[in-house]
């Protein structure tokens, strides 16, 4: 018998969209966890900034849509922010996660989805974020530090680089003999796990205030 109480269905599940650059790990865990209903997700769209990245592999082996808008096919900034914002809107996502995407969305992104675009990055934020601090420029940066902690951040994104108010952290230790690429190994799966949690936390949240996400 159904009551005022019971939770009802989630109507369809939710949409995502998701930018990336490179290999695509990120975003081999968000396609896994939406396989294997972890979320209640699908990935609408894989947009990539680059024509040669695997990550498209992956996504167009999953039947997943691609689109590729790389800055050097445009004039400037602005022309390349607006074909990428066009690309999205048309998506529909109901959630926009940088995964890996060496770039920025423009401010008509940010605005047209507020509260609803998020980046994760390789290190704990506030600290090793900016420009240019991205991938192996990270780890590097960490290790010549001294720092005895790195991690990962998942945070909301805004008009700058690294800087939307953070969502969920964790971290892991820096040890001896660490090289960048032993770290960004050892952190790879605790990022994805991170990215993958909070994906399912924002989404749930979603669904609770609104039947139509």
């Amino acid at each position: 018998m159904n009551n005022a109480n019971t939770p009802t269905a989630n109507p369809r599940p939710a949409r995502l969209a998701v930018a990336i650059s490179g290999n695509g790990t990120l975003l081999q865990a968000l396609m896994d966890a939406c396989a294997a209903k972890i979320l209640d997700a699908e990935i609408a769209l894989v947009l990539s900034t680059n024509h040669h990245a695997y990550g498209l592999t992956r996504a167009r082996n999953a039947g997943i849509a691609t689109v590729v808008v790389p800055k050097n096919d445009f004039p400037d900034a602005v022309a390349c922010a607006q074909a990428r914002h066009e690309a999205l809107v048309a998506a529909k996502p109901d959630l926009i996660v940088l995964a890996g995407f060496l770039g920025m969305l423009g401010p008509q992104t940010v605005a047209a989805f507020p509260r609803r675009v998020i980046n994760t990055h390789p290190a704990l934020l506030p600290a090793f974020g900016g420009k240019g601090m991205f991938g192996r420029h990270v780890h590097e940066a960490v290790i010549a530090s001294g720092a005895k902690q790195t991690g990962c951040t998942v945070h909301l994104v805004d008009e700058h680089y690294d800087n939307g108010e953070i969502l969920a952290q964790a971290a892991i230790s820096v040890l001896p003999g660490d090289t960048p690429e032993i770290l960004a190994a050892r952190l790879s799966p605790v990022e994805s796990a991170l990215l993958v949690k909070t994906v399912g936390q924002i989404l749930n949240l979603q669904i609770s205030k609104s039947p139509n996400v």
